[in-house]
């Protein structure tokens, strides 16, 4: 289903845009090109222009026509949207047209058959007369009923054939608008977007031969050489990827063919069947749109989007300086959305468990290096103890026979003033010697108890209990005499 704003007709040259996958957005504004039967990496000559989302049929989704024709030079608006999370890239390409009154969306050469379309249109569901009577209101309103479902034939006359309703058609209301991610690629990387029919795990088991291939396909000279950036798998079993060509001068020097002259070699009709027998189902640049580019966007709703709802997407952008609102409509785009997302919340989760694998390889090490530091830490203390006897065992060999100097004397005062301190009755040691005599007290009365109750408990057996009670309320008082210290 491709997405398509009217087509102005060029005045030579082929059609320049892929065949667009099911439920995609073709692109924006692609070329048609003249080049000659030699691969060449000049700029291209461009003469004509499809529509602004790709696609080669007159049929534009919308009736908007000019009014009058001005003569000049325009900017295009690239090459597509693409596919992947961002579903693709808004490309880029220079070229030359005819533009109308009713701006970049009109179609000159197709006015008379648009306006056809849209007085047919307008009859069938407004004022069929089919059937000459009060039918023709019935089949009025079944006839707005297909054009808002997208789908069915409306039948308005018997002289004239019928209206196709398509999803495409202003009256359908299965549309909605999401974003899209701009890419930030320059036209000089020279990124071509390869969209293939093919699984990843194929592409990247044959990716040499699909290198080599490709570089048959450009001609095989020896100059040019063909490298991968990127594979990235897509819904329905197929894969992007993402390639450039680098070009060698004879003195040496080295330069990547620009994106729009690659992307215009691949649209030959000979060439691009050669990518359609590699298994190529689209091909498009990789490359920004320029500031006015996006204004020109912005400013004018697609066609049959309601500019309210456009308006309101263009508030609601999170972010308007990576996202731009594009249209969806029915119910294929949306799936096609869908499956897209689902494949990149896959792949997030995949990149989040490896990321979290490594954060777990990361605390080992870091426990690991934790417990070594601590090591090394004990050991660099008893390697310094070593040491410093050491100096202390040579510096007593080395000063023996010597008189005390006056350093060395002070430094004896300040030592004993640190011991007599250490020694003190309220410090260190002197507190480490009381709870030393309290624990050996405690230990000594605890066992005295103990030989008492058992004792007392022998007593109790042999005499009367008066005699046994007494003891046991009388010792607890001996015993506190016996913890007294000082």
């Amino acid at each position: 289903m491709a997405f398509n704003f009217g087509a102005p007709s060029g005045t030579s040259g082929t059609a320049a845009a892929t065949a667009a996958p099911a439920g995609g957005f073709g692109g924006f504004g692609t070329t048609s090109t003249t080049a000659g039967s030699a691969f060449s990496f000049s700029a291209p000559t461009n003469t004509g222009t499809t529509g602004l989302f790709g696609g080669t049929q007159n049929k534009g989704f919308g009736f908007g026509t000019g009014f009058g024709t001005t003569t000049g030079t325009s900017t295009g608006l690239g090459t597509g949207l693409g596919t992947g999370l961002g579903f693709g890239g808004f490309n880029t390409q220079q070229q030359q047209q005819q533009t109308t009154l009713g701006g970049l969306f009109s179609q000159p050469t197709q006015a008379p058959t648009q306006s056809n379309q849209l007085i047919n249109t307008a009859s069938a569901l407004s004022a069929p007369t089919l059937l000459g009577d009060e039918r023709d209101a019935i089949l009025a309103k079944w006839n707005q009923l297909q054009a808002f479902w997208g789908t069915g034939k409306g039948y308005f006359n018997n002289n004239i054939p019928p209206v196709e309703f398509t999803q495409e058609n202003p009256f359908c209301r299965f549309k909605a608008v999401g974003y899209s991610c701009m890419p930030s690629n320059k036209d000089e990387d020279g990124l071509v977007v390869l969209v293939f029919n093919k699984k990843e795990t194929e592409i990247r088991s044959q990716q040499q031969q699909l290198v080599e291939s490709l570089h048959k396909v450009l001609g095989g000279n020896q100059t040019l050489t063909v490298n991968v950036e990127g594979t990235k798998t897509l819904p329905d079993d197929q894969t992007e990827v993402v390639i450039y060509v680098v070009e060698r001068s004879p003195n040496g020097t080295s330069r990547r063919v620009p994106a729009t002259t690659l992307y215009a070699h691949f649209e030959q009709a000979n060439i691009k069947t050669q990518l359609q027998q590699l298994g190529v189902t689209l091909s498009m640049t990789r490359t920004e749109l320029s500031p006015a580019q996006i204004k020109q966007l912005l400013q004018n709703p697609p066609a049959g989007v309601d500019p309210i709802i456009w308006e309101q997407a263009k508030v609601d952008n999170p972010d308007s300086e990576k996202l731009i609102p594009v249209p969806m409509v029915g119910f294929k785009e949306l799936l096609r959305r869908l499956k897209v997302q689902d494949q990149m919340t896959k792949q997030h989760q995949t990149r989040l468990d490896i990321i979290s694998e490594d954060i777990s390889e990361l605390q080992k090490n870091q426990t690991t290096s934790v417990a070594k530091i601590a090591q090394y830490k004990r050991k660099l203390m008893d390697l310094s103890h070593r040491t410093l006897q050491v100096l202390i065992k040579q510096e007593i060999q080395r000063k023996s026979g010597y008189a005390i100097q006056a350093d060395e004397e002070q430094l004896r005062v300040q030592l004993d003033t640190i011991q007599g301190e250490l020694n003190a009755p309220t410090q260190f040691k002197g507190q480490l010697y009381i709870i030393k005599v309290c624990y050996a007290r405690f230990y000594l009365g605890f066992h005295m108890l103990l030989h008492f109750y058992t004792a007392n408990i022998m007593i109790f057996c042999c005499s009367s209990s008066l005699v046994f009670f007494l003891a046991i309320f009388l010792f607890p008082f001996s015993m506190c005499l016996l913890f007294q210290t000082r």
